[in-house]
């Protein structure tokens, strides 16, 4: 019998789950095998020292410590998290500076049309560590602060309106965000190796100064949703508030589509798939589960049209790879020359024909070396 007549197994605390999605285009049979590239095979690397498939090509966009082209704006060190944003014709890049000691901050480039760089700036600056994040369906783009007791702050990707602190959102070590419009709260990954996976709920939708923070336990297998007492994590940290709250090894990049939060778990090398139509989680891709696996050092994650996940590499051989919905992984892209760097900042533009994403600290392995990039080529629709 073949792999995906089987139901998807969802491993949790030891318990196997299994149990089918439905109404989706969404993965048929966890976890991912390796499997061919449905673009082909990577060709020899560019003049950026990028192996894409076939028809793909790249281009610098920006570069940590140099003005963006075109405009006065000097691009940010350490680029991390991004999303992109609708805005007119063209579309806006928003990129978050992974630096401490108030240094980091996020920054965003502005494109027309025809993708041509039309403006440069900062819309948040004198934060820590603002490392992941995630877009809202207000069109604000959550920036989060990896570092004990940071928070998350919501910014204009314009620029018109002042980087807001979100209190209610909580105190961790936050990574990722990741919105659900259905069920109106906000997923949030937490970066430590006994993280808890969360979710914020706010008290009016579109509003995240108020709401609560839930944290989600494992009671056995059977999954609920539990009030954090104390959001700013002083004197005890939010992970160790809740009995029973289910553990991750170092929460990283999340994304949300059709009823299904992905989220990545670096200290085991997961991407893991919460079903909140049926309160239900899935082991979506598990090295350890998976033949030959091109995908190690999972970080960031984003998703394409034909519903596609890309899941960017902090380090192993400094890969995009590619989830189907039909459960292959296989790499997309490789960046030679930069080992001492990370991919981050995934992210495809509305009209998911371009996909932008930073090489954190770029070929001289420090913060100042980032590298923001962007890939056009034939995306599946």
């Amino acid at each position: 019998m073949e792999r995906r007549t089987f139901l998807r197994a969802a491993v949790a605390g030891g318990t196997t789950i299994a149990f089918g999605f439905s109404v989706t285009r969404e993965a048929i049979a966890y976890p991912a095998q390796t499997g061919p590239n449905p673009y082909g095979p990577l060709q020899a690397a560019d003049a950026n020292g990028i192996q894409l498939p076939a028809n793909f090509t790249s281009r610098v966009i920006a570069r940590s410590t140099q003005k963006v082209a075109g405009t006065g704006h000097t691009w940010h060190g350490a680029p991390d998290g991004g999303a992109c944003f609708a805005d007119g014709a063209g579309w806006i890049y928003v990129s978050n500076a992974e630096l401490g000691s108030g240094a980091g901050g996020v920054s965003a480039v502005r494109f027309d049309g025809n993708a041509n760089i039309t403006a440069a700036y900062p819309i948040l600056a004198g934060t820590r560590q603002n490392c992941s994040g995630g877009a809202t369906p207000w069109n604000t783009w959550l920036s989060c602060e990896e570092t004990d007791l940071g928070y998350v702050f919501e910014t204009d990707p314009w620029g018109a309106k002042p980087a807001v602190r979100r209190d209610a959102m909580g105190r961790f070590k936050h990574e990722a965000a990741a919105a659900d419009p259905d069920r109106r709260v906000v997923y949030l990954t937490e970066d430590e190796p006994d993280g808890n996976f969360y979710r914020f709920v706010p008290t009016t939708w579109g509003d995240l100064s108020t709401g609560t923070l839930q944290v989600l336990v494992d009671n056995r297998g059977a999954l609920s949703w539990v009030d954090v007492p104390d959001p700013d994590g002083s004197p005890t940290r939010t992970r160790r508030q809740v009995a029973g709250a289910k553990v991750f090894n170092g929460g990283e990049g999340a994304y949300y589509r059709n009823g299904t939060c992905f989220f990545t778990t670096k200290g085991d090398n997961r991407v893991w798939a919460y079903d909140a139509v049926n309160n239900a989680l899935a082991i979506a891709y598990d090295d350890n589960l998976t033949g030959n696996p091109p995908l190690t050092g999972v970080d960031n994650i984003t998703g394409a049209p034909a519903g596609d996940l890309y899941v960017a590499e902090d380090g192993g051989n400094m890969e995009i790879c590619i989830i189907t919905p039909d459960d292959v992984v296989a790499p997309f892209l490789r960046v030679n020359g930069q080992s001492a760097s990370e991919l981050c900042g995934v992210a495809f533009n509305p009209a998911g024909n371009r996909l932008y994403f930073s090489s954190q600290r770029g070929a001289s392995g420090s913060n100042s070396g980032g590298i923001t990039y962007e890939v056009t080529g034939p995306f599946r629709g």
